[in-house]
């Protein structure tokens, strides 16, 4: 798949070839967002507002961070949320609670990135309504549900839609899967209840979003931090398995750290030899990359920890659509 992704964000004769097949997915998808909105298919409601944070593309496009801010937000005005995530790259087939010491191998990474904010429980599951059913068991304090990368996920119904939009990337060819690199068309944008633009300028309906991150943690010792001065004059190699590998690499270079650039698909899965860099003071990792390189880090790996800054009358919004008297806390 990912050498299709090269196609996706350029015109290419491929995209004639792939176009049938992108209108074929395109009534797919239309068919059954309407068989779920008419009840031809069954969704669950659960007790507790549902707040749902996706996107309509394939790819990162800060998803997950958003989806820690808007947990941390909210249990700072009182609430105590609920992460939901489907688990993706992970080996667990049932709902089961991610902690610090989970593996991404099992979990998937971003549910262990997560988790290891420590910001309130994660749970997973294929099946979202069950992993959420199952989790408000084991949390009955819980009042409030995020479901990580669920807009697609109709069986479960929602009080709060949020589209992520990529601000650099945009919707590339415009084209669906698989000929571009949308789930869904553009015009689903336009049932959210919030569309948060990362990075750019966000437009008069957009919520801004920024991914900020000036400091690096140790992997053999979490105690031990380092700012983009101590790289100054070490040989480093940064790796990136993410949506956008360009993106944390930009990153880099406005931080000003040289480095060599080791982007990777995805959610890749690392082995120790595919980072063993000769002339290497330094490896340089995501976040969501250095779950998944622990058991064979040494001394010299070094993860980056982002924040998003977001606009803060998203927030506003979501408070006044989960609670009937309007900025209330819980």
């Amino acid at each position: 798949m990912h050498w299709l992704q090269n196609h996706w964000y350029r015109i290419t004769p491929l995209h004639l070839a792939l176009y049938p097949a992108s209108l074929v997915f395109r009534v797919l998808t239309e068919f059954r967002r309407v068989a779920y909105r008419n009840k031809v298919f069954p969704s669950d409601q659960l007790l507790l507002p549902v707040i749902v944070v996706g996107n309509i593309s394939v790819g990162g496009t800060g998803k997950t961070p958003l989806t820690l801010a808007l947990a941390e937000q909210l249990a700072e005005r009182g609430w105590h949320p609920l992460i939901v995530s489907r688990g993706y790259g992970g080996k667990a087939q049932h709902p089961q609670q991610v902690t610090a010491d989970s593996t991404a191998q099992q979990v998937g990474d971003e549910p262990l990135l997560m988790a290891q904010r420590n910001i309130c429980p994660v749970w997973i599951g294929r099946d979202r309504v069950a992993a959420a059913h199952t989790a408000l068991q084991a949390h009955p304090q819980c009042d409030v549900i995020l479901c990580d990368d669920g807009l697609q996920h109709y069986r479960l119904q929602r009080d709060v839609e949020i589209a992520v939009i990529d601000g650099e990337h945009g919707f590339g060819n415009g084209l669906l899967l698989p000929a571009g690199p949308l789930r869904e068309p553009v015009t689903r944008l336009q049932t959210v209840d919030a569309v948060v633009k990362n990075g750019g300028t966000p437009l008069t309906d957009q919520y801004a979003m920024n991914l900020c991150g000036e400091v690096f943690t140790n992997l053999i010792d979490p105690g031990l931090t380092a700012t983009a001065d101590h790289f100054q004059l070490t040989r480093n190699h940064a790796v990136a398995g993410i949506g956008h590998p360009q993106r944390y690499f930009s990153h880099l270079e406005k931080m000003g750290i040289p480095f060599t650039p080791h982007p990777f698909p995805d959610h890749h899965r690392y082995m120790a030899n595919e980072l063993a860099y000769a002339n290497c003071d330094a490896i340089l990792l995501t976040e969501k990359d250095a779950v998944k390189c622990i058991e064979f880090a040494d001394t010299r790996y070094w993860a980056l920890r982002v924040e998003a800054k977001i606009d803060p009358a998203l927030i506003e919004l979501i408070l006044r659509k989960i609670t009937p008297n309007g900025l209330q806390t819980a």
